[in-house]
């Protein structure tokens, strides 16, 4: 397969772009949320530069990724169909999944944003954006060691990670919280 480097190269690449579109967008809307509180006409001038950077990063660089990596997906799985019948990547496609389960429910959140319909808290929002760490690193994992020998180990170290995570995020939560008093 003289050209699967270049598959595998391109597969990559717009795997990087999804993510750094996927962990972005929900710190846009960590900042339009906290815009919101502060008082007009800052307020009514943050939100909208924050719905065109959402609407810019969403269009121009999520999504298009999300569906080129997808496709480069698909033919490095044309190129090699014997991997399909492999455990790792079967619990890799179920991570794939809840990937685009995620980039669905972000887009749902996105356009609640840009209708002014805000229904997280900040900390709400961080929480969420952790998700996608979380997936990364099953997946990179996954496909680096082509393993699921271990798959309880793994399985409680995205759990440890998850609430390391969350401990950095509650940590990050009350050391703001001192700065502004």
């Amino acid at each position: 397969m003289e050209y699967y480097d270049y598959v595998k190269s391109l597969h990559l690449i717009f795997v990087v772009t999804w993510f750094a579109g996927l962990f972005y967008i929900p710190r846009l809307f960590i900042y339009h949320i906290e815009a919101l509180e502060k008082p007009s006409p800052a307020k009514e001038i943050l939100s909208e530069q924050l719905k065109l950077m959402s609407n810019r990063l969403w269009f121009i660089i999520t999504w298009p990724s999300a569906v080129l990596t997808t496709l480069t997906a698909v033919w490095l799985l044309v190129l090699f169909p014997e991997w399909l019948q492999e455990g790792w990547m079967h619990i890799k496609l179920a991570f794939v999944v809840a990937l685009f389960a995620y980039h669905f429910k972000t887009h749902l959140i996105y356009k609640e944003f840009q209708q002014d319909i805000i229904k997280w808290t900040s900390n709400g929002m961080r929480i969420y954006n952790e998700v996608a760490t979380i997936i990364l690193f099953a997946v990179v994992f996954l496909v680096i060691t082509k393993s699921t020998t271990n798959w309880l180990l793994g399985t409680f170290s995205l759990i440890g990670l998850a609430v390391l995570l969350m401990l950095g995020i509650k940590l990050y939560k009350r050391i703001r919280e001192q700065k502004q008093a």
